[in-house]
């Protein structure tokens, strides 16, 4: 069959939603290569984050109309394009497909990340707020099944659209199959002299803006006296401010922010900490949950949301508002070697659940669904 994907976020997006939409697209290639696969992105870009995609036909807009508004032409006329293409089936792996795929008649599928701008509409813009929820309104309503990322998202997609439950199907993400190899000690030598790393640290991973809640975190540390250097990861937003007007007020130190991480050297930075702190409010999924897994490092995270589906009963979880339960749990597993151990191989166990041949079988049983 001749796939189509909306590879925007794929081409021009570091984080997550950029990294499941390589991930789908690396999954699919390699467990189906007799497929073909067109990739649809706005401007021209040669080169992809984190490893190059194969097997695959790169479609970008043309004329010099399509090219001025590239936007217009990937949601509102990129659906004569899937025809001429003779795309059999287009998938839409960030919360839309195109406003004019049905006039066209070329079958869809779209993956729904979340609906926190619903949930939570006081952490976006208006304006951002309306353009999220037209777009994922409209793709839920239009397209021919739903994936969602979370038994989570899934709620959330019959509560605020109305979508009947019977359309939607739960396809987990994954995470890169760099996570899947332990680092050998030479390797963690060489890493840890590149970047500095304290022999013992906690790791924080995710954008740092408020629903992560990195600030609690560090108020936890600072209040629980707890005497382990932090090492953060992430794309920074005006929240940052924050973050560094408490540290400068309290004299905080031992907290190093790396930026512009390469993706192969992440899986030895979890590999090396002592425990991986995932405090977020509220997520779709939470892939860095299953990197720090597939790590073997333990997890302590969020209660409630999508994130035991993620961490399993492996992973230890609080509520990240509560100061002393976060402390506490901290304190537990760094002290509880026998705990720690047993969190490892629990997790591990769980995240293989979480393997590319699995999830690509599981996308694929979708699209077998619509024709």
């Amino acid at each position: 069959m001749r796939f189509g994907f909306d590879a925007k976020r794929a081409y021009f997006n570091y984080s997550g939603l950029g990294n499941y939409s390589r991930n789908t697209i690396r999954y699919l290639s390699h467990k189906f290569p007799d497929n073909e696969f067109y990739l649809y992105i706005p401007a021209t870009k040669n080169q992809i984050p984190n490893g190059a995609l194969k097997n695959h036909t790169l479609v970008y807009p043309q004329s010099w109309k399509e090219r001025k508004f590239s936007s217009f032409w990937r949601s509102y006329w990129l659906g004569k394009q899937l025809v001429r293409d003779g795309i059999e089936l287009y998938h839409g792996l960030s919360n839309e497909i195109p406003f004019d795929i049905i006039k066209n008649h070329v079958p869809s599928v779209v993956t729904i990340h979340d609906l926190i701008f619903l949930r939570f509409p006081e952490w976006y813009k208006p304006i951002d707020r309306k353009i999220y929820s037209r777009k994922a309104n409209f793709s839920c309503m239009n397209s021919d099944r739903v994936i969602a990322i979370s038994e989570q998202t899934r709620s959330d997609i019959i509560h605020y659209f109305k979508i009947p439950e019977e359309k939607i199907d739960v396809v987990y993400q994954g995470c890169d199959p760099a996570f899947y190899e332990q680092w050998g000690e030479a390797e963690k030598q060489k890493l840890s002299q590149k970047y500095r790393l304290p022999a013992s640290y906690l790791l924080y991973v995710g954008t740092i803006e408020p629903r992560k809640n990195l600030l609690q975190l560090i108020k936890a540390r600072h209040m629980g006296k707890l005497d382990i250097p932090m090492i953060v990861i992430g794309r920074s937003t005006p929240y940052i401010k924050q973050i560094h007007e408490y540290i400068t007020e309290h004299s905080l130190k031992n907290i190093t922010f790396l930026q512009d991480v390469p993706n192969e050297d992440l899986p030895g930075i979890y590999q090396l900490a002592d425990a991986f702190i995932y405090p977020s409010r509220f997520e779709g999924f939470g892939i860095p949950i299953l990197e720090a897994l597939f790590s073997r490092t333990p997890v302590i995270t969020s209660r409630g949301s999508c994130f035991d589906e993620a961490g399993g009963n492996s992973s230890m979880y609080v509520d990240t508002d509560d100061t002393d339960e976060m402390i506490h749990a901290i304190r537990l597993v760094l002290e509880n070697e026998k705990l720690r151990s047993e969190m490892q191989e629990k997790g591990y166990k769980h995240a293989r659940k979480f393997k590319e041949e699995i999830i690509a079988e599981n996308l694929m049983e979708v699209y077998r669904k619509v024709f």
